[in-house]
């Protein structure tokens, strides 16, 4: 194993054990909260609610539930974590080590890939409590749950490259993350909007992720699932070269 492998494999150890430790903060919050979207949105709200393409209102709403709590997870865990680094000068110590720019990034990266995918975990063991979801094609569910992931970590780094206090990392969570994930198709098919705002819907990049995801457990989608895969790849690969970018050049990073 090469010494930049090496750097590679410590990092990402940190990162887990890091939520790890704390995992009353980091895993059960989102499955209290999901639960209680399950019991009001799903159980209240959506026994008024008649089925959706034969699915049920409860279980129509599972995959949106659980890629929300990808989304939050993966995007928070790598945009505190990199923003304490920066803080506290540790990264300014990788940068002068012989660790690579691209381990860096990777290392913090697949944290929080890694979290969001086992909080995602969390909250559907979580909707077994209150019905039974399908599984139409398992290998479609994990390339949408990865993808996802990745694409929020990325993003959550690239917040954390230009933060100047930790009030800044809080910023995009709750003026751009939630209203897209609201107006993402977490709680409604696309296609009853108007053929306007479904026009609209196709700028929001969640409305791929939660439907590509949503047709791998029922087998039905709003969009084409190979185009949204498709976006998916060119954003994390855009968010990628912007990362690497940054860090080759210190922007954000040095004092």
């Amino acid at each position: 194993m090469t010494s930049s492998f090496i750097s590679l494999y410590t990092i990402t150890r940190r990162e887990v054990t890091r939520f790890l430790r704390i995992w009353p903060q980091t895993l059960l919050p989102s499955a209290i909260t999901q639960s209680l979207y399950f019991l009001i949105f799903g159980g209240f709200i959506g026994s008024q609610i008649a089925s959706i393409n034969n699915v049920s209102y409860m279980e129509f709403i599972i995959p949106g539930l659980v890629m929300m709590a990808v989304i939050t997870n993966s995007y928070m865990n790598t945009s505190s974590s990199f923003y304490i680094s920066k803080f506290q000068r540790n990264i300014e110590e990788m940068l002068v080590s012989s660790t690579p720019n691209w381990a860096i990034i990777t290392g913090f990266v697949l944290g929080g890939v890694l979290r969001g995918l086992l909080v995602g975990l969390v909250v559907f063991a979580v909707s077994f409590m209150f019905v039974s979801p399908h599984i139409f094609n398992i290998a479609i569910i994990l390339l949408f749950a990865v993808l996802t992931s990745t694409v929020f970590s990325l993003a959550g780094l690239v917040n954390a490259v230009f933060a100047k206090k930790f009030d800044h990392i809080n910023i995009v969570p709750t003026f751009v993350l939630t209203p897209l994930t609201y107006l993402g198709g977490v709680f409604y098919s696309i296609k009853n909007l108007p053929e306007f705002w479904q026009r609209v819907s196709q700028f929001n990049p969640i409305v791929y992720m939660v439907d590509g995801f949503r047709y791998g457990f029922y087998g039905f989608s709003d969009m084409n699932v190979f185009v949204s895969a498709l976006v998916l790849i060119i954003i994390a690969t855009f968010l990628s070269g912007l990362s690497l970018f940054f860090m080759n050049k210190g922007i954000g990073l040095r004092s």
